[in-house]
Parts: structure tokens; sequence; C-alpha cells
């Protein structure tokens, strides 16, 4: 089981910046690959960002491409997910993920999910 704990939403404007964190615990010691999955009201779950253990491969929704940024530092069991230049639809209920062993970008193969954290972008 890994157990995962987000944090670093609040409000932004529209243009800024934000950068959300996500703790890992449990059963940290083999591979794990992480993402972040986003659901506005109303709407389904849609993938974000992914990571592979590795940090060196990423995967990023055409929405997001260019102003955000999936990382991880291993030695902390942390993901972080820099936005920029946010726009309102980004306001969502952020999502960190895990899955053991690779990373999709499907929500259905990540069996560990955290509670969520808010972001709200201004106009």
């Amino acid at each position: 089981q890994i157990q995962l704990a987000e944090s670093g939403g609040g409000l932004v404007q529209t243009g800024g910046s934000l950068e959300l964190s996500c703790v890992a615990s449990g059963r940290t010691s083999s591979a794990y690959g992480m993402a972040w999955f986003r659901q506005a009201p109303g709407k389904e779950r849609e993938f974000v960002a992914a990571i592979r253990w590795s940090g060196l491969t990423t995967y990023y929704s055409p929405a997001v491409r260019g102003r955000f940024i999936i990382s991880r530092d291993n030695a902390k069991n942390t993901a972080f997910l820099q936005m920029n230049d946010l726009k309102p639809e980004d306001a969502a209920v952020y999502y960190c993920a895990a899955q053991e062993g690779g990373v999709t970008e499907k929500e259905e193969d990540f069996p560990y999910w955290g509670q969520g954290t808010q972001v709200t972008v201004s106009s």
C-alpha cells in the first residue's frame, strides 16, 4: 500500500503560478510511477501529467503541456506539479496518484490516490 497526501492548492489569479506537492508513504521502497489528475465541477476526472520512477520521462496532457512541469524527489518520496500561466479552466481539485512499476495516463491503472487539493483561479 502507498498512501498519498497532496498540498499546495489555493487561490491564484489568472496568469499566476502555484506548486503542488504529493508526499508518498508506506510501500515506497519499490519503484512507482506518479501522476496528477484533476476534476472540475460537473466534469470527469482527467489526466494532467505523469512521471516515471527515474524522473527522466514525463507525460503531459495537451491542455497543460508547456505550462505545467511535473518532477519528483525520490529521496523525499515527493512529487511536484509546478503550474504556470494558470487559466480559469485549470481550476479543479487536483489529485495525486501512484502505481507500482511503470506509469500510464489511464486513471484505472492507478490503485493509489490522495484526497485531492483545490486549485481556484480567479479571472
